[in-house]
């Protein structure tokens, strides 16, 4: 997987050196309550050993990068792709540490992965889901064009209690379409 960048972001695969930076990012409560499988609270040693599960898996279509301050390389979070080549769909998520949100990096990021999964990867639609309680993460998929798909009531369980999942998409057709407007 090739490096991606804009203006002010270097989106990268993952290394073993940015464990430590996982861990200490992953680690706030308020960055694993949103997401369905960060650990809280995080354990340490563990993110090598995520990275390594990550390197495996990149070998079976799914695309995980670092996303990275382009001037400092600092990590601030983390975005994938998984891929489902049969249907030539992918599902985006992210997560950007808390010191980090509300600076439009998540959506920088996030518009950057859908524009390759199109135009590189030939993917027909991309999809995420996210939290109804986490707007921050259904904001991002409205500002990069995704279209809300659905609401699945209490479909996951977090921390004890039950959550609803808004799903977003957008085709390849529609994204095309945006593209030239």
């Amino acid at each position: 997987m090739e490096k991606l960048e804009t203006k002010r972001l270097l989106l990268r695969p993952l290394t073993t050196v940015d464990s430590e930076r996982i861990e200490e990012l992953a680690g706030e409560y308020d960055v694993a309550k949103s997401t369905l499988n960060i650990p809280h609270p995080y354990p340490k040693g563990s993110a090598i050993h995520f990275i390594e599960s990550v390197h495996d898996t990149e070998r079976n279509n799914i695309i995980m990068l670092a996303i990275t301050e382009k001037g400092s390389q600092l990590l601030i979070g983390l975005i994938n792709l998984n891929l489902s080549s049969p249907y030539r769909r992918g599902e985006l998520a992210y997560w950007v540490g808390k010191h980090y949100c509300g600076n439009g990096y998540g959506t920088e990021a996030a518009k950057l992965l859908l524009e390759y999964g199109f135009n590189h990867l030939k993917l027909n639609k991309i999809f995420a889901a996210s939290f109804t309680s986490n707007p921050g993460s259904w904001r991002i998929m409205e500002k990069i064009g995704l279209k809300y798909e659905g609401t699945l009531k209490q479909h996951v369980a977090r921390f004890g209690q039950f959550y609803d999942l808004a799903y977003y998409g957008l085709l390849k057709e529609e994204f095309d379409t945006e593209s030239q407007e």
